[in-house]
């Protein structure tokens, strides 16, 4: 197919274009014999009848599994090396009180960085001291609500935030343990605009400031200083930045100690999924063994016990687990260039405001028509939304067959993570529902929005 010159490098066209990934899909996401495809024992299509298009499917089971996993993990390797590990979920990923019973069922502790995650977070039962609070500009009332109910630790991301956090927890007479979340130079090889722990960037304080920060805190009797915190970007492949963050941290973590108490030290999240067929995780436990062991090593070399370790998986928990269905509406093929070749274009009934991903970092998803099976040959697709806007498109390049139509239904997969966080009502587009699936039982999480939902809001709507 000529199409193929138009493909990236690293997409190659299917020998099967019915196939689902494994490394890619749910865990629990197969193609039954009739061609539909189900997930946990669910077809999808009945999914899409009973909610609606588009709609965010998790397969709980697969987000339960992986949340154990990486727990499992980061705990074994540091009972290896003599100390323990602390697992927050980030928040931000996905949330909803129905996620955040998940999260406590599973013992992890919650991150969150607004005043409305909190309140979720609350709602869904968790205990305050397993919540953490992130966030470069939290305001007095955020800062305020943490303290008031017992908010297990808040993040420190600049020198004015000390001086808040101590005196509203001074106004309660309560002790308010922080972090001090560091920049520590060290850049991970992602998008730019994910890159969160250079020097030119919002998050955190440069490491020759931390000791002056970390003085000003101990001067406060009403905050208590845990440790430093590091967060070195998102979608990450390699463990050798990790690494590299670990140790700088470690010899910062050192010279604090020679001052007063550090029990822990938090570095973060950052552990890649993959959306398409090029991109390969490394396995979690080498991960937390690596990470771990360097921290060891380093605390050895300097003569300091290694401490509480913290490490914060949103995206490995949540993104593989989802997926999100579509209908499609229209198709039409497209020629491009001098030599005609031809992409076929594929709009579906959603787009950049249940998906903005692809706009904001050029992320690229992998896509399957999951009503039926099909024996044509794959077609170069790209899956676009209804927004008006050139940009909105949900999978730059992917193959499906060659007679995807209209009505046929399209799911996209490693969608559990930064979907819904990131949904809008762009062009007054209703957000969609959230649905668990788990051996053949299916909840609704979210319902729906509705267009009435849409006009509460708008005071002066004809009522």
């Amino acid at each position: 197919m000529m199409s193929e010159l138009l493909a990236p490098d690293w997409l190659n066209v299917p020998a099967d274009v019915n196939s689902l990934n494994e490394n890619i899909w749910p865990a629990n996401f197969v193609r039954g014999e009739d061609g539909h495809c189900f997930l946990a024992g669910v077809a999808v299509a009945d999914l899409a009848q009973q909610f609606g298009t588009p709609l965010y499917v998790l397969d709980k089971q697969d987000f339960f599994a992986r949340a154990k996993k990486i727990k499992q993990a980061f705990e074994e390797a540091a009972k290896r090396h003599g100390t323990q590990a602390k697992i927050y979920y980030a928040g931000k990923a996905l949330l909803n009180t129905e996620i955040v019973r998940w999260v406590d069922e599973l013992g992890l502790s919650l991150d969150t960085s607004s005043n409305g995650e909190m309140a979720v977070a609350l709602a869904g039962g968790i205990a305050p001291e397993r919540i953490g609070l992130h966030g470069n500009n939290k305001s007095h009332s955020e800062i305020g609500r943490a303290v008031t109910t017992g908010v297990g630790v808040v993040v420190i991301d600049s020198e004015i935030e000390v001086e808040r956090i101590a005196s509203a927890a001074g106004s309660q007479d309560r002790i308010q343990a922080v972090r001090l979340r560091v920049n520590s130079g060290v850049h991970a090889h992602t998008h730019e605009y994910l890159a969160t722990a250079r020097e030119d960037q919002k998050f955190g304080i440069a490491i020759n400031d931390v000791a002056a920060v970390v003085e000003t805190i101990r001067s406060h009797n009403h905050l208590e200083f845990l440790g430093l915190h590091s967060h070195i970007g998102s979608q990450i492949f390699a463990v050798e930045g990790f690494v590299e963050a670990a140790k700088r941290l470690v010899r910062l973590h050192a010279e604090l100690l020679k001052s007063g108490p550090v029990p822990e030290l938090n570095l973060g999240g950052g552990f890649g999924v993959a959306y398409t067929e090029n991109e390969q995780p490394l396995a979690i436990e080498y991960v937390a063994e690596t990470i771990i062991s360097a921290v060891a090593k380093q605390c050895e070399e300097l003569g300091i016990p290694i401490p509480v370790l913290a490490f914060e998986p949103g995206r490995y928990i949540a993104g593989p687990s989802g997926i999100t269905l579509y209908n499609v509406g229209t198709t039409k093929d497209v020629l491009v260039g001098e030599e005609n070749l031809v992409r076929k274009y594929v709009s579906i009934d959603g787009g950049m405001s249940d998906n903005a991903r692809p706009a904001l970092y050029s992320a690229n998803y992998t896509c399957a028509l999951v009503s039926r099976d099909s024996s044509e040959d794959p077609a170069l697709v790209r899956v676009v939304g209804k927004h008006c806007e050139s940009g909105d498109i949900v999978v730059r390049d992917g193959y499906l067959p060659g007679d995807i139509a209209p009505n046929d239904l399209l799911a996209v997969a490693t969608t559990g993570a930064y979907c819904y966080s990131l949904a809008s009502n762009y062009n007054y587009l209703p957000r969609a529902a959230i649905v668990a699936v788990d051996q053949g039982k299916v909840e609704l999480l979210v319902r729906a929005e509705t267009e009435q939902d849409l006009l509460t809001r708008d005071v002066k709507a004809k009522k």
